[in-house]
């Protein structure tokens, strides 16, 4: 019988709670999404999820997974996002992760992560779900499909409408982001995040490119 090592780790043997610690252990780092949604009594509800990722740019969508409750009924984020189809998400900076922390708090539904954390808001401009002002960057979003995959996990493909930007994020003439100035955070596994400081370049060559330095290589080693 082959090891692990090299026979692999069958996910479908694994206990759900030990393919969860698996998975998030190794695709890593993961951006943080800090959605807000208004439940029905206009409250502004906020919960940070890292089953997240930008998926196409035409159309501008954005992907969520979303978890249920232990009894398999939505929590407060996704039962929003069914009534009302909007939704905007946050990208959490350094400055932002204590507050983000917060509001996964298993808060009573009805309970205002927001005004826990004690975080302002600003006015959408596509959707009702306000804004939260000390995000650097904000994305209202509209749901354009979800698909149920088993009682607790739902994907959730949102269409981006407009994003907001803290001023001196982006250089509106060619669309780069100041990375120094984003400074974004990561989620790893547990309780561990990480930043975004060290960075390094690999430029993408066309094949042309590749087969010159090829050819290189093998002249110098000849």
């Amino acid at each position: 019988m082959a090891d692990k090592g090299t026979s692999g780790i069958p996910l479908r043997e694994l206990d759900p709670r030990d393919r969860y610690k698996l998975l998030c252990g190794v695709v890593v780092p993961r951006p943080i999404a800090l959605v807000t949604t208004l439940d029905a009594n206009g409250a502004v509800n906020a919960a940070p999820f890292s089953f997240f990722n930008v998926f196409s740019e035409s159309p501008a969508l954005i992907v969520l997974g979303l978890q249920h409750k232990p009894d398999h009924s939505p929590k407060d984020t996704t039962r929003n996002i069914h009534r009302d189809g909007e939704f905007v998400v946050h990208m959490v900076d350094e400055a932002l992760s204590v507050a983000m922390n917060d509001c996964a708090v298993d808060f009573p539904s009805g309970d205002s992560e927001v005004a826990a954390a004690g975080l302002a808001t600003l006015p959408s401009i596509e959707v009702k779900v306000p804004r939260l002002a000390a995000a650097p960057f904000a994305l209202e979003c509209r749901r354009h499909v979800a698909l149920t995959f088993s009682p607790d996990r739902e994907l959730l493909v949102g269409e981006v409408l407009r994003v907001h930007a803290r001023e001196g994020l982006v250089d509106e003439a060619n669309m780069y982001v100041d990375l120094d100035a984003y400074r974004p955070i990561g989620r790893m596994f547990g309780n561990l995040y990480t930043t975004q400081r060290d960075t390094f370049a690999l430029v993408r060559e066309s094949h042309a490119q590749w087969l010159a330095r090829q050819d290189a290589k093998v002249l110098k080693d000849a």
